[in-house]
């Protein structure tokens, strides 16, 4: 979903909840300045964001297979109650 941002100042309470069920692009001066996202979102976001660092410090270790690095971290996901596939 697309709104400029005069229109977003008067309707905010509208797309933030049109961000729930997915990003509100913000448009100002005709060209995309912001995305606003929901707060699962967000965190599955950050959650993505740990994964792949958590990759490049397994593969920092020169792991023998990273395969296993890769089990690792998406049973330590799983626990944790994270799903990645969603």
């Amino acid at each position: 979903m697309n709104v400029q941002a005069t229109k977003l100042k008067t309707h905010l309470g509208k797309y933030l909840d049109a961000a729930i069920k997915g990003p509100v692009f913000v448009e100002k001066n005709g060209r995309n300045t912001a995305v606003i996202i929901s707060f699962e979102e967000y965190n599955h976001l950050l959650e993505l964001e740990d994964f792949y660092w958590g990759i490049k410090a397994l593969e920092s270790e020169k792991q023998p297979s990273i395969d296993n690095g890769l089990e690792f971290l998406n049973q330590v996901l799983k626990d944790k109650g994270i799903n990645l596939e969603t």
